[in-house]
């Protein structure tokens, strides 16, 4: 290969290494911005949020199912094991891989082991689990959900 072809792969291998670089930037800071309230502002277009923010929504039904099968005499434990699963791994599998990039990994983090934590709460419920442990569960999944709300806030981009 003559030095035409050196330089040619020189900058190649060093185009590849750095996309590999702004993408790997990416997929941990996600795109954000400092926001006015002291929270960062994650920039997603309005379908992108309005996906997100349904799947928070459908985390809090869970956790309302949940807390609500426990207020009963006799809890359903077969209808607070539904709720629990709906906000499983399941649901998080059809994220599409655009708004993932978007997201912060500490944010991406903490709203998988939310999503494996609604799983292994289903698997407690199903296995009889006092209500007091399932509480316990509930308490630290909200705990991170509300450091999640601390930390980050949905802005509009185009």
């Amino acid at each position: 290969m003559g030095s035409k072809g050196h330089t040619l792969c020189r900058v190649m291998v060093g185009l590849w290494i750095v996309t590999l670089a702004v993408a790997g930037w990416v997929f941990v800071a996600g795109w954000t911005k400092p926001g006015t309230d002291g929270r960062q502002e994650i920039g997603l277009a309005p379908a992108e949020r309005d996906q997100i923010l349904a799947e928070m929504r459908q985390l809090f039904k869970a956790v309302d199912g949940v807390v609500r099968g426990l207020g009963e005499p006799q809890p359903d434990r077969n209808a607070m094991e539904t709720a629990a699963r709906a906000a499983g791994m399941k649901a998080a599998a059809d994220t599409e891989p655009a708004i993932m990039a978007k997201l912060p990994l500490p944010f991406k983090q903490m709203g998988m082991s939310i999503h494996k934590d609604m799983d292994a709460l289903a698997d407690a419920i199903v296995q009889k689990e006092a209500p007091q442990q399932i509480l316990q569960r509930l308490s630290s999944m909200t705990a991170r959900c509300a450091t999640c709300h601390d930390l980050y806030r949905f802005g509009v981009s185009q």
